[in-house]
């Protein structure tokens, strides 16, 4: 049996000053015919639906950008790294990172949309949810039909996200908890269906997320969107 010796693994930025072993480099001669073909489709879908469109994102066209989303999710986009399972296309972490290298490669703005939902906004149930919570959520996910936002930062929270002072009380009748807090910077927060929610249950010593649908009827209001240096059309 094939062994790896864990103390030969390269760790972040360690190949810069030590040797690789050539067998150990992936280049892109080594793509198969199958992430060729994603390769290809994701190129033309940015050629055709981003690239002539750019100044609309320039022009903070927040609905564009929706629409767009709700196109690479017809198109499989939103879901290539989620389980068949659950609706997607199961197909691996470098077909993934090679669809996000040629979105990113697009708008700010399209690539921030697509990132906090295939990433932050779908991954957290995908990966720690239970299987209730994956049957019901994770296909609207990966079809486009809902889109995902991730509501960790806040005015006094930043990179000490554990800081933050969100609470989660449960109900008197255990069957709930209600959420009280301010959250800021969430990317996709205009047009998004879904929450992740980070908040501290009562003494607990780190904090915990939640699965929060969006209704404007349920006790969430959204500030206005945020006057942005770049990534216009992001909604923030």
């Amino acid at each position: 049996m094939e062994t790896t010796d864990k103390n030969n693994i390269l760790r972040g930025g360690q190949f810069i000053v030590k040797e690789t072993p050539c067998e150990d480099v992936f280049t892109p001669e080594d793509f198969s015919e199958e992430q060729k073909m994603m390769r290809d489709s994701v190129k033309e879908f940015i050629d055709r639906e981003v690239w002539p469109y750019k100044e609309r994102f320039e022009n903070k066209d927040y609905a564009f950008t929706k629409e767009l989303m709700q196109k690479a999710g017809e198109m499989g986009l939103l879901s290539i790294a989620v389980p068949e399972a659950y609706g997607g296309m199961e197909m691996g972490f470098v077909t993934t990172m090679l669809v996000c290298d040629y979105i990113s490669g697009a708008t700010g703005s399209f690539s921030t949309a697509f990132g906090a939902h295939t990433g932050i906004g779908t991954l957290p149930i995908t990966l720690y949810g239970n299987e209730e919570q994956k049957k019901k959520y994770v296909p609207k996910l990966a079809s486009g039909e809902w889109f995902g936002a991730y509501c960790l930062t806040e005015p006094g929270a930043g990179s000490d996200a554990n800081s933050g002072k969100t609470k989660a009380v449960l109900s008197e009748d255990g069957k709930h908890y209600l959420i009280s807090g301010q959250k800021m910077w969430i990317s996709n927060a205009g047009f998004c269906n879904l929450m992740i929610v980070f908040a501290r249950i009562e003494d607990d010593k780190n904090i915990t997320a939640f699965i929060v649908e969006y209704d404007p009827n349920n006790g969430i209001t959204l500030g206005e969107e945020e006057s942005k240096l770049g990534i216009h059309a992001s909604s923030t």
